[in-house]
């Protein structure tokens, strides 16, 4: 029987995702700043908020990239940069950076949030959504763990690249049999396909980011807002003196 409920359901809920990402935003997004990867998808923000568009490579290079995307509307990139380095930013620069669902796609989280708060000014902030892999089809993987994260921090990603390109197809993409499997490994690894390299739940992410707060040489952050929306979760760190 078709259930006129679920669907509407599945209608409503990107819309109220992208509401909570305008009311976190409205609180704390202030000045002048970066974000990182919105392609289709810009954050909105206040009137008089300044924004500049950071990505990996020009929009008509994007548009190449993402042929599926040809026909939407891309904002223009104003600073092509790595946006997990950030290495034309100088520090202390911007009043905040964003990045939505763009911390999972990073082989290096810990490296990556480092580059961002270290570009943010004292009082700055770092506004990231990252998908709670417990609804979507991360569902079936295991959280990444912090001793991961830093293994993959010191001793370079490349040590587990392979084995998060297997987990995904086996675990996420569902690919069944052993030589299938290995095929679409050599695919995705050929294509260098930004995976979901790691994925978190809502507790894994929060004990992740307590963990930074310890943790020696990190920048010090104390985070301003950590909230459930819809199939993510939306959290702003605000960067200390």
């Amino acid at each position: 029987m078709f259930d006129l409920r679920r669907l509407a359901k599945r209608l409503v809920t990107p819309f109220r995702q992208y509401l909570g990402r305008l009311s976190i935003a409205d609180r704390h997004l202030r000045g002048e700043g970066l974000e990182i990867g919105a392609l289709q998808d810009p954050l909105p923000l206040r009137q008089g908020v300044r924004v500049r568009y950071v990505d990996i490579a020009d929009t008509a290079t994007l548009r190449r990239m993402y042929p599926v995307k040809a026909r939407r509307h891309l904002v223009p990139v104003d600073i092509v940069d790595d946006g997990e380095r950030l290495a034309t930013v100088g520090d202390a620069t911007q009043d905040f950076v964003a990045a939505n669902h763009f911390l999972e796609h990073c082989e290096d989280p810990i490296g990556t949030l480092r580059n961002l708060l270290r570009v943010v000014r004292p009082g700055g902030v770092v506004y990231l959504s990252v998908p709670d892999k417990r609804l979507m089809f991360d569902r079936d993987r295991p959280s990444t763990t912090f001793e991961h994260l830093v293994r993959d921090h010191e001793d370079g990603p490349a040590r587990s690249r392979h084995a998060h390109y297997e987990e995904v197809v086996r675990l996420g993409i569902k690919v069944q049999g052993e030589a299938a499997v290995a095929a679409k490994v050599a695919e995705l690894e050929a294509e260098e396909f930004r995976i979901h390299f790691h994925c978190w739940s809502q507790t894994d992410f929060l004990q992740l980011l307590c963990a930074l707060q310890v943790r020696p040489g990190f920048p010090r952050f104390d985070i301003a807002e950590f909230a459930a929306n819809e199939r993510e979760m939306v959290v702003v760190l605000r960067r200390l003196g």
